[in-house]
């Protein structure tokens, strides 16, 4: 019985660890690829009204005013913060969804929709825990419209919000709910898609179309999840983005922001960055679900298990 133990230890370990590898892939690919679209998203989450005469009024013209006043290299601001998370935010998504799968089996011998369902909501209530520092440091970059050569360093940015609010709800914690709502409703949708229609359509035996397959149902999956989600993402940017009067707190909680937001600029306006949104989540979606059990599928191969 003893042997049999520390036989299973290791196995145990080796899961683990291709589990965190396989997210942190995942998660940088991801990132890289996709980055652009979530600076034009928080561009978008962060303008008012009609009167101010920096908005944007669509993707291509937010791609063309930050290109010509800000650089091409204005498309990766703020990317270090999320590529300094990402490793251990996919890692902490993907490898605690599978421990949240094992705990909400409920004697079942495998997963139900239910299952999926819990253990994509706490993955990501897990997730936004870790995340949001980055998330408040990135936000404020994204949101300064200097040129990247500029602009202060993640690191200085970090350092100054430390120095004047500190690690609470105004400092590197600012907006934790908004980013709990987001990342907690985002995994529950997206996960609990994603293994229910993966089950439910049938695999295809050439694995060229079965990548198309899972990759057509990832794409959904992030859109749907991007969709629902996207008003505790707005209020997640009001709240950790510049405040429309300076020295004047306007949105502070999550709710109250939503309300604030549905009021005084309509219902619409729940729904701002929603386009680039789903065009960084929908594609971005799918290419980490594959990466991410393709790096498995080799890890396991790799290591015999």
């Amino acid at each position: 019985m003893v042997d049999s133990k520390q036989h299973n230890k290791p196995s145990i370990l080796k899961h683990a660890a291709m589990q965190i590898t396989s997210g942190g892939s995942a998660g940088f690919v991801e990132i890289c690829m996709m980055h652009p679209l979530d600076v034009i998203k928080t561009r978008f989450q962060i303008q008012r009204g009609a009167d101010d005469p920096s908005r944007y009024t669509s993707i291509f013209d937010a791609f063309k005013k930050m290109f010509r006043n800000e650089g091409p290299l204005s498309f990766y601001k703020g990317i270090l913060p999320p590529i300094l998370a990402e490793t251990p935010k996919r890692a902490v998504k993907f490898f605690t969804f599978e421990q949240y799968k094992k705990m909400f089996l409920f004697g079942a011998t495998s997963p139900t929709p239910v299952t999926f369902t819990l253990a994509g909501l706490c993955a990501g209530l897990t997730e936004g825990i870790v995340i949001n520092p980055f998330e408040v440091v990135k936000v404020k970059l994204q949101a300064d419209r200097q040129r990247l050569s500029t602009q202060p360093s993640s690191f200085a940015v970090a350092r100054s919000i430390l120095h004047t609010n500190g690690i609470g709800l105004q400092g590197l914690n600012k907006g934790l709910t908004a980013t709990l709502g987001r990342h907690g409703v985002f995994n529950m949708v997206y996960f609990s898609f994603y293994f229910n229609m993966k089950d439910f359509v049938p695999e295809v035996q050439d694995q060229t179309l079965d990548v198309f397959r899972c990759f057509a149902i990832g794409l959904v999956a992030g859109i749907l999840a991007s969709t629902i989600n996207i008003p505790f993402d707005v209020a997640k940017s009001r709240i950790q983005g510049p405040q429309p009067v300076p020295g004047e707190v306007k949105y502070k909680k999550c709710f109250a922001t939503i309300k604030t937001v549905y009021v005084e600029e309509g219902f619409v306006a729940l729904y701002k960055g929603l386009l680039p949104k789903v065009l960084r989540l929908g594609p971005g979606g799918a290419v980490m679900l594959l990466v991410y059990e393709h790096m498995y599928q080799f890890l396991q191969k790799k290591f015999g298990l």
